[in-house]
């Protein structure tokens, strides 16, 4: 826990709601608790209004009407030192962020005791998240897109309050055959812990802009901007911390029965006989190295990291992703392990409370005292680790019915078709989903569920039920019967339908006549039949052409 300090501090609140801006002065702020990292933030602040026109004075609450209201209301929050030591020309940096409220609060304070003492003042809460966490944890969309880069599906999803800027084009800017979300609410995954878990597979990075409210997708950590060099008589602590090392090694297999691989990953630190195993199945030689490549990834030893805890507010205040330096031209000890190295700032934990509770005290004030908290986390700049919030993974498959398509022959033949996919060569089915406004899709054309001696290919527009995957499909079951292919019951018959139509084609059926078994052969074309059927004594074979 770090320890409290008392501080002066300037801590600047605008909420809007609705399009009205109200403007909190610093000095009716009571407490603030801020947690930035490199991916967003959420945050608490508390402060009071006075309301005593009524009585004769000044003051009126105007937050009351727009604060009671349902809408979407936008945190603009400052927080910046007010150092007296510092030289004149020294003028203080803040800290600038911008959120959505997630939640409001408010305390009536009255005047007196009675149960009719006027209404003096209001303690107001707001608690407040970036607008990824906030909205996207609420958006649990069903969609699916074919050739489309993941790019156009955040850019479909983000809406008004989500500003996202891409610098990762290899692989947000890939255009892919299928990219399904089937993120149900009761499945537990948003649309935000999609994004994190995709860019957890990529090993990418959603780095925030808390003074713009803006994120950015990069396929690594950004090392723009100069180092700022901190000033140890702001810092009342530095503790090092050498982050667990990872001691198991990984073994990736692909159990594809004609050309298994079984790649082992280990690394320096790992004890031996200890590994974690990844089994796949899967014919695409590029899936499996994309594997391969995020396990030697993950087995990466994490590098050493500094925790800071602070004695007051700096005065050149920065924000997670900020490069620093801890010089030992700035009054750092040289001899310190950290003080070659330049380090990111990963995440930043601030907690201020009013020295003086009561509300009148500093009302109205430019600034005000507090007891203050401040403690940041930094990891050298080379840090390859990647600094995620906890998520739920998506689940995976999910079923929709689609019908078959085939492209042989007229509309009303039952044909079937191979697909070859140009990307990977494998044969493949075309299916048409009609509660995705019949976008096609690919999946793998294969026996599926019977022995590979019978070669029975699905027909055209036959309904089957299609497992979707975030990246790929496959056909679960048939769900109906071809035309003309049931039969009575009374009869106990079954039958093999072939050909692209029933009148263009052949039959194999086999039912019962009096209780005893009867065979039907019969080929069709047109008006042109024949037929061989075979009962109890006798056999008949028949060639003629119908009117």
């Amino acid at each position: 826990m770090p320890d409290t300090f008392e501080d002066r501090l300037a801590v600047s609140l605008t909420l809007t709601v609705e399009g009205q801006a109200h403007a909190i002065p610093p000095g009716n702020i009571q407490s603030f608790h801020l947690e930035l990292h490199g991916w967003g933030l959420e945050g608490r602040v508390e402060f009071i209004l006075t309301d005593n026109k009524s009585l004769g004075g000044k003051q009126k609450d105007t937050l009351l009407p727009d604060f009671l209201k349902p809408g979407l209301a936008e945190v603009a929050l400052e927080v910046s030192a007010v150092q007296t030591d510092a030289k004149p020309k020294q003028k203080p940096t803040p800290l600038k962020l911008q959120a959505l409220v997630s939640s409001k609060a408010l305390v009536e304070l009255p005047g007196g005791s009675g149960p009719k003492a006027a209404l003096l003042h209001r303690r107001y809460t707001v608690h407040f998240l970036d607008a990824a966490q906030l909205l996207w944890r609420q958006h649990h969309p069903c969609a699916l897109y074919t050739q489309k880069t993941f790019k156009d599906v955040l850019d479909e999803h983000k809406g008004e309050k989500i500003q996202l800027t891409y610098d990762w084009d290899a692989v947000l800017g890939v255009s892919q055959p299928l990219l399904f979300l089937g993120l149900e609410r009761e499945l537990g995954a948003s649309f935000y812990d999609l994004l994190q878990w995709y860019l957890e597979r990529h090993q990418g990075v959603l780095a925030y802009d808390a003074e713009k409210g803006s994120y950015s997708l990069l396929g690594a950590k950004s090392e723009k901007g100069k180092p700022l060099e901190l000033d140890p008589g702001e810092v009342a602590s530095l503790e090092v911390h050498l982050p667990e090392v990872i001691r198991h090694g990984a073994t990736i297999l692909n159990a594809v029965a004609e050309d298994p691989k079984r790649e082992e990953l280990t690394h320096a630190q790992a004890v031996k006989g200890l590994r974690q195993d990844v089994l796949l199945c899967t014919p695409l030689a590029d899936s499996v190295q994309a594997r391969v490549d995020l396990e030697k990834a993950r087995l990466e030893a994490r590098g050493m990291e500094l925790e800071l805890e602070w004695r007051r507010m700096p005065a050149q205040a920065f924000a997670p992703g900020t490069l620093v330096k801890l010089s030992p031209e700035k009054g750092w000890n040289p001899a310190s392990v950290a003080a070659k190295d330049t380090f990111r700032i990963r995440s930043m934990s601030l907690h201020g409370q009013a020295l003086v509770a009561d509300p009148d005290a500093e009302r109205e004030a430019s600034s005000a005292g507090f007891h203050f908290q401040m403690s940041t986390r930094l990891e050298r700049q080379d840090e390859r680790w990647i600094d995620r919030p906890a998520y739920t993974p998506p689940r995976f498959p999910r079923y929709v019915e689609g019908l078959l398509v085939s492209e042989v022959g007229e509309e009303k033949h039952e044909t079937w078709q191979v697909y070859s996919e140009e990307k990977t060569s494998l044969d493949s089915y075309r299916i048409q989903l009609p509660i995705f406004e019949d976008q096609v899709v690919s999946a793998p054309f294969n026996p599926n569920l019977l022995p590979g001696h019978f070669y029975f290919p699905a027909y055209k527009k036959e309904r089957v039920l299609v497992a979707l995957d975030f990246q790929r499909a496959w056909v679960k079951r048939f769900l109906d019967w071809r035309a003309s292919a049931r039969m009575p019951q009374e009869s106990q018959g079954v039958q093999l339908l072939m050909g692209k139509t029933p009148t263009n084609g052949a039959t194999l059926q086999q039912s019962y006549e009096d209780d005893k078994p009867v065979l039907l052969l019969q080929r069709t074309h047109e008006k042109d039949l024949g037929v061989i059927r075979l009962r109890e004594g006798s056999m008949r074979i028949q060639i003629k052409e119908e009117d």
